[in-house]
């Protein structure tokens, strides 16, 4: 696998010079001058706030482990870091930690396709075996590159069927040549455009149409074209090895199948990340990226518009007692809710193995949150839960 080998120093991004208080985190402005000249901040976003309780209430009983950044108009909130990276090692994690992001890879899977799209190379509308060959003719036929992005097309989730298969293979070249057969052969699950189904197929696939456009491997074509451009100076996709070997990568911890405590669950990942999950990052690498996507270096104006705004309608669950009403869509790549009046944009990720992970950006408000937690997948929800609340309360 190739490697982007980079640097050991801190990658603080957008973040700048802040300084770093004791223990890891962000040295913050006071309440009053993180309201100067900028909007002001909800006095339980703050340090010492509701949020900033909540998260030190979970670490202290061994629920969270991570990191968790919120800025406002590019200025930092809030940055809490909390648990080991390496418990073996007795190592913290660390503002500058590099997590895995599980399915907030997602996002650059979708941008990666939008700008093959400004370059012509792809369109929305064409379907699967414009690009790839080797499917059967009800999927090449039928299936759309707009369907594939918003989990429209039917497929499946290979992840959860056959996950553990993935962890057998040993090199990049065995996962993109096995997993592309494994896609080659799963069914559909109903006609194309004709339900809902989240897809981790999907987005595996696109992948693949990344690489036969572009002429580039799906991994060097994110470092090149998005990692790169956005100041991504610690993302990666970092293989099995790379993870075992360097000390600023978090390992996952999450207890066994059968119960008990967590334990490192490295070994039961797959080898290398897919167009659905598996790049790693910094919480400053993802700051770097949401400023580089609204910002349009990554995309022209209009095509930044085209893949980050609400396609397709996601029945949502039934709201549960004192929060508002969300109204779902998937977008490609990111998907799109609507709370309260306030959009917000972004993914999240998680894997049993011990992955918990969040990204989202409210365009109207200039809100930035960043969660990075190596527990299993869902533990870090009630306070990505909390943060959204008090973002558009």
């Amino acid at each position: 696998m190739t490697s982007l080998r980079p640097s050991r120093r801190a990658a603080l991004g957008m973040l700048g010079a802040i300084p770093l208080a004791a223990g890891g985190v962000l040295a913050l402005p006071g309440q009053a001058q993180a309201g100067a000249g900028h909007r002001p901040v909800p006095a339980d976003l703050l340090p010492d706030g509701a949020l900033d309780r909540l998260i030190a209430q979970t670490a202290a009983a061994d629920g969270y482990s991570g990191t968790v950044l919120l800025l406002r108009d590019g200025r930092p909130v809030l940055s809490r870091t909390y648990g080991l990276a390496n418990r073996e090692l007795s190592l913290p994690n660390r503002p500058d930690t590099i997590f895995s992001l599980g399915s907030v890879t997602k996002i650059f899977t979708g941008i990666a396709i939008a700008q093959l799209v400004q370059q012509g190379k792809v369109a929305y509308h064409e379907t699967l075996g414009t690009y790839l060959d080797g499917f059967p003719t009800e999927v090449a036929g039928t299936v759309t590159i707009h369907q594939l992005l918003t989990h429209t097309a039917g497929m499946g989730d290979i992840l959860r069927e056959q996950g553990d298969l993935l962890n057998t293979w040993g090199s990049e070249a065995e996962v993109v040549t096995e997993l592309l057969e494994l896609m080659r052969a799963s069914p559909l699950l109903f006609p194309p455009g004709t339900g809902y189904a989240y897809s981790n197929n999907g987005y595996i696939t696109l992948a693949y149409v990344v690489a036969a456009a572009s002429g580039q491997t799906f991994y060097d074509y994110v470092r090149r074209h998005i990692f790169r451009p956005a100041g991504m100076s610690n993302a990666d996709f970092y293989n099995r090895d790379q993870w075992a070997a360097d000390r600023r990568i978090a390992r996952p911890y999450a207890p066994p199948p059968t119960g008990g405590a967590r334990v490192d669950n490295l070994r039961r990942e797959p080898y290398v990340g897919n167009g659905a999950g598996g790049a790693f990052a910094t919480a400053a690498d993802l700051v770097a990226f949401v400023a580089a996507l609204t910002g349009d270096r990554l995309l022209d104006r209009r095509h930044t518009w085209l893949a980050t705004s609400p396609k397709s309608p996601v029945v949502p669950l039934p709201p549960k007692p004192g929060r508002p009403s969300q109204f779902l869509f998937g977008c490609y790549g990111p998907s799109a809710t609507l709370m309260n009046n306030h959009w917000c944009l972004g993914h999240n990720g998680g894997s049993t193995n011990g992955v918990s992970t969040d990204l989202e950006w409210f365009p109207d408000d200039g809100y930035v949150y960043i969660d990075l937690c190596n527990y299993e997948g869902g533990s870090s929800a009630p306070i990505d839960i909390a943060a959204r609340g008090l973002i558009v309360q």
